[in-house]
């Protein structure tokens, strides 16, 4: 029997006042109601049957329906602690999915998601995308695919090219550990409330190894970060920052082949792994 598509206006306001459900503005809820951009997800994850998929603040179902409709085996992890039992009465047709209450931020998703590797399809809170994300890419978990929901100008800046005001940490940090690639744009009208801002799903293949070589790579993101602490510090005053001698400074950027007047906005994610392999080889030889 074919189960009623939760990713529509009547059957979501139906849902919302059967179990008397107030979107909660501190958790960012806003419902999707597009069956065709929840379909343009899934098609973007490319998911198969028997494919191992987490999701990220299920709400009532809607991603969830179209995952499970596509074969998946879905583990979701839920922070508003009223939707669990929402949700095992709007998904109850389906026995691929589980649902855990939870912070994602503080789940161990190694033991949740158990051996092999994963995909996380998500439609995020925008207020924490960005702690998110790092925390999916910092853990090295054996994920293959991250495709995810995010504000248009999040997606702009884990997108971006260098010199462009768009480029940032965040940058460097996602195109690191994947390839971004923009997979739909998300017009206000296909969620409930409309936000406020616009949408973009983004797609993030993760990389089998990081996109350069380094020594420390606690080192690589410190000069990263010193790098666009300040958007106009150069990265001469940028190192200083970071307590580094001010003839170590030259020496490490001459041999980096990188002007000291240059901008962390200007550098290439090769240069930041030259200065930062060469202050890294520096140390080690103290």
């Amino acid at each position: 029997m074919k189960q009623p598509t939760i990713a529509d206006k009547k059957v979501t306001k139906y849902i919302l006042q059967r179990f008397g459900l107030h979107m909660s503005k501190r958790l960012g809820q806003n419902f999707l109601i597009d069956a065709g951009i929840v379909q343009g997800i899934v098609d973007a994850a490319d998911i198969q049957p028997g494919d191992k998929v987490l999701e990220i603040g299920p709400g009532i179902g809607t991603l969830t329906q179209a995952l499970c409709e596509a074969g998946a085996d879905v583990t979701c992890v839920e922070l508003d602690k009223r939707l669990p039992e929402i949700l095992s009465h709007t998904l109850e047709a389906y026995d691929n999915v589980r649902i855990i209450q939870g912070d994602i931020l503080k789940v161990d998703i190694a033991e949740i998601m158990g051996d092999g590797p994963f995909k996380v399809v998500a439609n995020l809170p925008y207020y924490i995308t960005t702690p998110i994300i790092m925390e999916l890419l910092e853990k090295h978990l054996p994920i293959t695919d991250i495709v995810v929901m995010v504000q248009k100008e999040v997606a702009e800046r884990m997108a971006a090219n260098p010199g462009g005001k768009t480029y940032g940490a965040l940058s460097i940090a996602v195109q690191y550990y994947t390839i971004p690639e923009i997979a739909l744009h998300v017009p206000p009208r296909s969620f409930m409330p409309p936000p406020e801002v616009d949408s973009v799903v983004v797609d993030c293949k993760v990389r089998p190894q990081p996109a350069v070589d380094l020594i420390d790579e606690k080192m690589f993101f410190r000069v990263v970060k010193a790098a666009f602490g300040q958007r106009r510090k150069t990265l001469n005053n940028a190192l200083k920052s970071m307590g580094v001698d001010k003839n170590i400074i030259a020496d490490v950027l001459a041999k980096a082949g990188v002007e000291p007047t240059r901008r962390g906005e200007t550098l290439t994610m090769d240069e930041f792994a030259a200065i930062s392999n060469i202050l890294s080889q520096t140390a080690m030889e103290k």
